[in-house]
């Protein structure tokens, strides 16, 4: 385990990558029976890839909570 201690955002990060991975996943699925011929799956595996796209949003609003986080401490350690 690391000692580092979490910062604002880092949550977010983790969980949009748990959801774009299972997006990912889900997409796999979805295309390999086009490659393999058999039948196509149902449509909720085709919305369940739309995570990829959730995931993303989740992770970019970690990133940028975590940049309005270091931009603030910044602002309240720079001299004035």
């Amino acid at each position: 385990m690391s000692d580092e201690t979490p910062r604002p955002g880092d949550l977010l990060v983790r969980t949009g990558a748990i959801v774009f991975l299972v997006g990912a996943l889900a997409t796999l699925a979805t295309v390999a029976p086009l490659f393999i011929g058999a039948h196509p799956l149902p449509p909720a595996a085709y919305f369940v890839c739309m995570l990829m796209g959730v995931g993303f949003v989740i992770a970019a609003a970690g990133v940028l909570r975590s940049v309005a986080e270091q931009r603030r401490q910044g602002r309240q350690t720079a001299p004035r």
